[in-house]
């Protein structure tokens, strides 16, 4: 009898292991989904390092604790260059291409749909991600040009700006409808929706508008600027508290997005934030008016940006390594999981995420293009930065002694160039060569 007993319990202890085996053993997809983090893009419109928290160009700070908190979670970088307007740093981003190979290196310029996007190499590469744009493009006025270049889902502004923060033309999917909505709080009412209704892995671009121009004070409840009057001759006679208060309205809305997510969800998700160029010349500090946004100098190119949550193992750094925005399409596909470290201008940054040391580029390198055909170029390595304007007139600066670019070494009171600085120029040289003719 015993006996029995115990061979019928032994049975039933197997049967019982090998069916919670069973149950609790994922599937290769869930497996699979389950590794990958959710991305999660954030682009600032006209935010340079002066308007940031957390570094030290600037006197005037906007309140944004949610990007603080990112800060404190994560990793600040500080020598990302990216254009030094709109639309053709959003195009190296999409692209990892820099702007003379896509012919995209000015305001309004075209971005081709013959060039691989993020989101279609991600598609091409089966990562199983879905992914959407919200918000501003400003690569194209065509209402389908987003779709057309592989995006899953498109609702924002395609244009530069819009006249009026809540009086805009939002355009979702292929449609054109007026809204009322205050751009900044529609942006990421839309962005919450699509997340919500997400049940794969994403990667969401979310570009605001803010704080691009037109200047003006956002609803009370977004910011803590207090009541400024609203009347223009008050604006432009001292926008930057204004342009404060739209920063300061993103980072609410910002917040909001992510106090959406559920904690599984927020646990699961990276956080890329970044400005697409300098601040603008009515509200730069530190940097010359006419070094700000629009120019080649470090007040138009130098940009923030923070990255915190999934897989980010670095908590309150400072990352110095010199990076492009080109390498945010490497660095998000590698997150992805598609394995890529590089691809056309795009290095993947990813492993700075983990481990400090980590540099992936000896050189960086910036544009920007001028409507009578000619062009102004930049690069720099991690002492000196050279630029070549396109009057053929020159600059060399020591970022490390100047970093606000005070004293040009090519200036005839500077000459000649030590033995460094002429090898240094020569070298800056040779790079611009070999980069443009790959």
């Amino acid at each position: 009898m015993k006996l029995t007993y115990y061979i019928l319990f032994f049975a039933f202890t197997l049967f019982s292991c090998s069916k919670t085996e069973v149950i609790s053993s994922p599937t290769d997809d869930e497996v699979s989904n389950s590794s990958k983090p959710n991305i999660l893009l954030v682009i600032a419109d006209d935010m340079g390092l002066d308007a940031t928290p957390g570094y030290d160009v600037g006197s005037i700070k906007p309140n944004m604790p949610n990007l603080e908190s990112m800060i404190s979670e994560g990793i600040r970088f500080t020598n990302t260059w990216s254009y030094s307007v709109c639309t053709p740093t959003r195009a190296s981003i999409l692209t990892g291409k820099y702007g003379f190979r896509t012919q995209v290196i000015k305001v309004d310029d075209e971005l081709s749909t013959t060039e691989t996007s993020i989101q279609k190499y991600l598609d091409n590469n089966n990562s199983g991600y879905n992914h959407a744009v919200i918000g501003k493009w400003h690569l194209s006025k065509s209402v389908n040009h987003a779709n057309d270049m592989g995006v899953g889902y498109y609702a924002g502004v395609l244009s530069g700006g819009v006249k009026s923060y809540s009086d805009w033309n939002l355009t979702q999917n292929g449609q054109t409808s007026n809204s009322n909505e205050y751009t900044t709080t529609k942006f990421t009412d839309l962005a919450i929706d699509w997340i919500d209704n997400q049940t794969e892995p994403w990667f969401l671009w979310l570009a605001y508008n803010a704080p691009h121009t037109p200047f003006h004070l956002p609803p009370n409840n977004l910011h803590s600027q207090g009541n400024l009057p609203t009347d223009e001759a008050s604006i432009s006679a001292n926008p930057t508290p204004y342009y404060m208060a739209m920063l300061e309205a993103m980072d609410t809305e910002m917040g909001r997005l992510l106090n959406s997510l559920s904690e599984e969800e927020r646990n699961n998700t990276i956080i890329i934030f970044i400005g697409d160029n300098g601040t603008p010349n009515q509200v730069v500090q530190s940097y010359p008016s006419m070094r700000a946004k629009g120019s080649i100098y470090q007040g138009g190119v130098n940009v923030p940006m923070i990255i915190s949550g999934k897989n980010v193992e670095r908590v309150g750094a400072t990352e110095d390594a010199l990076i492009n925005t080109t390498d945010l399409f490497s660095t998000i596909a590698d997150i992805a999981g598609t394995n890529t470290t590089e691809m056309n201008d795009s290095k993947s940054f990813k492993p700075m995420l983990s481990a400090s040391n980590e540099n992936i580029r000896d050189y960086i390198y910036a544009e920007v293009g001028h409507n009578n055909g000619t062009s102004d170029y930049a690069i720099r390595d991690n002492i000196y930065k050279y630029i070549k304007f396109s009057d053929n007139s020159e600059a060399l600066y020591n970022l490390v002694n100047t970093p606000l670019e005070n004293v040009n070494l090519l200036n005839a009171s500077q000459l000649p160039l030590s033995t460094e600085e002429s090898q240094a120029k020569e070298n800056l040289e040779t790079e611009v060569s070999r980069i443009k003719n790959l």
